[in-house]
């Protein structure tokens, strides 16, 4: 049977996310609807979703709150494109900090963020070609750490595992398939997101600043990411690929 994926719409304004989930239903996908965190939580429990659509401004925990719950949690892997009221940087630089993989400002036509879920689920799901060089290893490991593949975590040298989002996820590979190459934020944004790509000035940026403190890659050492400056960004740390099995 064919997969059809299954949108999760949280939204407390009964209105807006009843609106969603009709137009989502009417285009071929499955729609939930949530009003707050409490009843997304117990949506995301019991059945599978593909992605989740997060209004910020809510009552209570609101959909930055969230969004970083959703990012620290077993859900973690879920992507997670934010609504928000206001066209204002802060909030989408702040949802992009919480781990949101997009954000879609109100008032928004349904056509519109119908078109940028299905961008984010084709990103989720297939890396650029140029990521395709370590797809059947099992490990990457660099300095203190390793990427399992697989699960898409990392771990440190005991062991512990560190939680990615699938935007941290994607630019740690690019990272770690092109060590001691410096790239440009362009070129970032290509590889992490294609044809996708929304050329956003600061949204790398804030990406590498997210990867750094998952690194614990303080901003004077850098260790492993360092800035070059009027050029971009280089992984400077020497990478080991492991096979399956090894």
């Amino acid at each position: 049977m064919e997969h059809v994926d299954h949108i999760l719409v949280v939204d407390d304004d009964h209105g807006i996310r009843t609106g969603i989930v009709d137009y989502l239903r009417k285009n071929g996908l499955r729609a939930t609807p949530a009003a707050d965190g409490r009843e997304m939580f117990a949506q995301l429990d019991t059945s599978a979703f593909d992605l989740v659509v997060l209004d910020i401004m809510m009552p209570g925990d609101d959909g930055l709150v969230l969004c970083r719950n959703l990012r620290s949690g077993k859900h973690r892997h879920v992507p997670v494109v934010l609504l928000t009221a206001r066209d204002d940087e802060t909030d989408r630089i702040i949802g992009l900090e919480m781990g949101a993989d997009d954000y879609v400002t109100k008032p928004f036509s349904p056509r519109e963020l119908l078109a940028r879920i299905k961008a984010v689920i084709r990103r989720t799901r297939m890396l650029p070609p140029n990521l395709r060089v370590t797809e059947t290893s099992e490990t990457i490991s660099f300095g203190r750490w390793r990427l399992d593949t697989t699960a898409r975590h990392l771990l440190d040298e005991d062991g512990t595992v560190v939680s990615l989002s699938g935007a941290e996820f994607r630019l740690l590979r690019v990272f770690l398939d092109h060590p001691q190459r410096v790239l440009s934020r362009d070129q970032l944004l290509n590889l992490t997101q294609g044809r996708d790509a929304e050329l956003f000035d600061r949204s790398i940026d804030l990406l590498v600043s997210r990867l750094r403190q998952r690194l614990l890659d303080g901003a004077r050492d850098q260790a492993y990411i360092k800035t070059v400056r009027s050029e971009g960004y280089v992984f400077s740390m020497p990478v080991t690929v492991h096979g399956p099995g090894a």
